[in-house]
């Protein structure tokens, strides 16, 4: 006799973490509708998966981050477009400008360290083992805020959601 949970043929654990990947999706569109400003003290700290499928970074950063990489959307970022898949971003990275797209599903994390909210997301890849890396850098804003940039994102936090089914291997 089987002590765990039954296997379901709903696989409620995908359709969550779509439904929450959908929340960043509809947050950087409004902020796109709003006319490409954050709000307040908002900033966003976003991690992906780089090897993800449709994720486009130049290859400096590739080789750089080669699994994974946290970028900072605060003060000094361009172009921001978000659909109902993918977003996409311009950003400076030791004052080389680059532009990223990153689709919602190669996002592990999101996190608005002004309000305490965050989202942690299974990795889209085969090997779901998340490893150490370091934050991306891109540069600094231009001007003084409350909000301390080279802050890492907080690990956890009464408004942080985390999404674990514990997957089958």
């Amino acid at each position: 006799m089987n002590d765990g949970a039954p296997d379901s043929l709903i696989p409620y654990d995908e359709i969550v973490q779509e439904a929450l990947r959908a929340v960043v999706g509809r947050v950087l569109g409004q902020i796109v509708a709003e006319g490409g400003t954050l709000p307040g003290n908002h900033h966003f700290y976003i991690t992906f998966r780089t090897g993800s499928q449709g994720v486009s970074i130049p290859a400096h950063l590739r080789e750089r981050f080669p699994d994974e990489m946290t970028i900072v959307l605060q003060n000094k970022f361009w172009d921001l477009a978000a659909d109902d898949e993918s977003f996409s971003v311009g950003l400076t990275f030791n004052q080389v400008p680059a532009k990223l797209v990153v689709p919602y599903s190669a996002i592990t994390a999101f996190v608005d360290p002004a309000v305490d909210f965050g989202l942690r997301f299974q990795a889209d890849l085969a090997d779901d083992e998340g490893s150490e890396h370091e934050m991306a850098e891109n540069d600094a804003p231009e001007s003084g805020g409350d909000s301390d940039p080279d802050k890492p994102a907080p690990k956890a936090g009464s408004n942080v959601v985390s999404v674990d089914f514990g997957r089958k291997k």
